[in-house]
């Protein structure tokens, strides 16, 4: 019962016809902004729906309302059959269940084979009352556990968690042990394996290998339930998709195109155009009504004609449709650097370990002023465990930091632990840069399209992306002289993402970066490369740039 050998094909759900989500008439504000409202669309078996719209728009909130851990203003969601919801940073399980048992209750198996190994053991218990009570359970509990699929379908969680490289020495770790990323894998893997009739996932791919993003495809296109998916991945949308829910923040409705990605593409420009010209044979009409309206207002006999075209004349105006305006994107420069000393951060002997589960050993590392370093190792290997010892958040098991002359340190945590989320946005800005007053961290959360009485809002409801951009913002305030990224541009709209990495190319301090992002790491340029767990330093070449997908 212990480990899992790794089978072929799986199962896939039977094919479904019913409707699986249906909404209706669905309001959603965030305080007091409205999201969307009058909101219907419904989600059949086999539809494949990419959920789409500019960083705040309300994306991740909607799944939330979908998924049922939120509700909504208005409105109504039904939902047909189990449903499984992969947010974009899963809190969920006790911290003291194992990995491999979390996955494996998705089917209600885990904790039956765990008790199953318990009778097991029992049954070579000396007294034969024990023994014999110890049979009969064993018995019993193999029958509800080959009722639920038994050894075939933990076969088949073991090929998922394969795919997804969960390997035995993380399946067998309990979750409190485990970084962001395992336990986003093991959550993927627990709703992948679940056999849910609909799907919902934000960001899937996020701390996926690139082995493992190629097989997610395939396995998503080939699911037959209904599937709602939120992803930067341009591949996975194109692959997967048939149908794009495009969510408007200005105008706060969904536009539903039931095609491909590659169509919607086409036609949404087309669409665009189409409102444009509308707008402008609107407004034409509109002006020579207002225009022959001033003139017969003139006289007294065709006043009553006149105030007929004003009124036609805003009633044309009043049912335009908003242009659909460009996405905004966040205007961002790091710092300057603070004056520090040429080695502002030296560590040694680093070593790392959660109970019985290694992490690095005798890692030593020296950060020079203005250096750039990336850290590559596989899923697991420790990058963001070092990040966290390096910037003060963890302690090493073993090791010392020793901060030089005038280390200021900056630190953008992959998972956000950064942020306070019962204070609101302008708290956390104000609490960063305890220099700066309200008028001034109002002005630089409005570059990063916070503005009005978003700032306002708890940074718990923020979306990935906005929590990204949060994130960032502390950094910009902090004169910083060593910048500490952890996965800086996951959750970012490609536009975003572009602005990130044109501060990273410009930035004259010091970075330590982790990333899957081949472009963040070809951004930053770096000298030098350290490998985990193995700690070993290396100067940076092209040959590494293959590692960065890999890892």
């Amino acid at each position: 019962m212990g480990g899992w050998s790794v089978s072929g094909p799986f199962p896939i759900p039977d094919e479904r016809t019913s409707a699986v989500l249906a909404v209706h008439d669905l309001e959603i504000r965030v305080g007091a902004r409205t999201l969307m409202s009058e909101v219907s669309f419904r989600v059949s078996d086999g539809d494949k729906i990419g959920l789409v719209g500019r960083n705040g728009a309300g994306k991740t909130t909607l799944t939330k309302v979908l998924a049922g851990d939120l509700l909504p203003a208005d409105g109504k969601v039904e939902r047909s059959g189990e449903l499984g919801y992969l947010p974009q940073d899963p809190r969920s399980g006790d911290p003291e269940m194992l990995a491999r048992t979390r996955i494996l209750d998705a089917r209600g198996l885990g904790t039956l084979a765990l008790q199953m190994q318990e009778a097991s053991m029992q049954m070579g218990d000396a007294d034969e009352k024990v023994a014999a009570k110890a049979m009969r359970r064993y018995g019993n509990l193999m029958e509800r556990f080959e009722a639920l699929g038994g050894y075939t379908a933990e076969s088949e969680a073991a090929s998922i968690a394969h795919n997804l490289s969960l390997p035995d020495r993380i399946l067998d770790q309990p979750l409190k042990t485990l970084s962001g990323g395992q336990r986003r894998r093991i959550e993927l893997a627990r709703i992948l394996f679940s056999d849910a009739q609909t799907m919902i996932l934000d960001e899937p791919t996020n701390h996926l290998d690139a082995d493992s993003v190629v097989w997610l495809r395939e396995f998503l296109k080939n699911y037959k339930g209904g599937l709602i998916v939120i992803s930067h991945d341009v591949e996975l949308v194109g692959e997967t998709v048939n149908r794009v829910f495009y969510l408007d923040a200005m105008r706060q409705v969904i536009d539903v195109y039931n095609m491909n990605w590659k169509n919607y593409l086409r036609q949404r420009v087309a669409d665009e155009e189409r409102r444009k010209k509308e707008r402008v044979n609107i407004e034409k009409k509109a002006t020579a009504l207002q225009l022959q309206a001033a003139r017969f207002g003139a006289k007294a006999s065709k006043a009553a004609a006149a105030h007929q075209m004003v009124a036609r004349a805003e009633k044309m105006l009043s049912g335009l449709e908003e242009v659909r305006q460009e996405d905004r994107v966040a205007k961002l420069r790091f710092p300057k650097p603070a004056p520090c000393g040429k080695t502002p951060l030296m560590a040694k002997n680093l070593s790392k370990s959660y109970g019985s589960l290694e992490i690095f050993t005798d890692v030593d590392l020296a950060i020079d002023r203005g250096s750039k370093v990336v850290v590559l190792g596989l899923n697991g290997a420790g990058k963001t465990t070092l990040l966290r010892i390096l910037a003060g958040v963890d302690k090493a098991d073993t090791g010392v930091i020793e901060p030089g002359h005038g280390l200021k340190i900056g630190y953008y945590a992959q998972e956000h632990e950064n942020l306070d989320v019962n204070r609101s946005v302008l708290d956390n800005m104000m609490s960063a840069a305890p220099d700066i007053n309200a008028t001034e961290a109002r002005k630089v959360l409005g570059s990063f399209l916070f503005t009005g009485d978003d700032v306002l809002k708890p940074a718990g409801v923020l979306s990935g992306g906005e929590k990204t951009r949060l994130s960032l913002a502390t950094l910009v305030v902090s004169s910083a002289n060593m910048l500490l990224l952890d996965e800086p541009t996951n959750n970012l709209d490609p536009a975003s993402r572009e602005e990130i990495l044109g501060a990273l190319a410009h930035y004259e301090g010091a970075v330590v970066l982790v990333s899957h992002d081949e472009g963040a790491v070809q951004a930053l340029n770096p000298e030098r490369v350290l490998i985990l767990p193995d700690g070993v330093e290396d100067i940076w070449g092209r040959d590494y740039v293959d590692l960065i997908t890999l890892a």
